[in-house]
């Protein structure tokens, strides 16, 4: 397995911002779809946002316009900003990578990826 590397999150009021991040090995940052999934209490985990090995983006409905996923190639980092939080964006976010066949949001689900970050949580009031 993949380690990624978390960091970011924390406890903000509705409308704040908060900016995740995630360390890939350089093999992986470039090769693989990465992003990050959520999962709050009861719920299931849900795609939030992904990118692919040439940099197109994905996002769930709900976060389209106020989540941006980039990316610094020298750092093998990408980010997750999140913006114009609301208390629906509170819960645990995990980084993921795996290679898919379709790096989407839409297309592929939580049990497709084996490589997971450690987890941060986002809360939101």
């Amino acid at each position: 397995d993949v380690q990624l590397v978390e960091s970011g999150g924390g406890s903000v009021q509705a409308g704040g911002s908060l900016r995740l991040s995630c360390v890939a090995p350089l093999d992986v940052y470039t090769s693989r779809c990465m992003g990050w999934f959520r999962q709050d209490t009861g719920k299931e985990r849900e795609g939030v946002a992904l990118i692919d090995s040439d940099g197109r983006t994905s996002y769930a409905d709900s976060v389209q316009g106020r989540f941006t996923i980039s990316q610094d190639k020298g750092k093998n980092t990408r980010y997750l900003q999140m913006n114009s939080l609301n208390p629906e964006d509170t819960g645990m976010y995990y980084c993921a990578a795996e290679v898919v066949g379709v790096c989407s949001v839409k297309h592929v689900r939580w049990y497709e990826f084996n490589n997971w970050g450690q987890g941060t949580q986002v809360t939101v009031s």
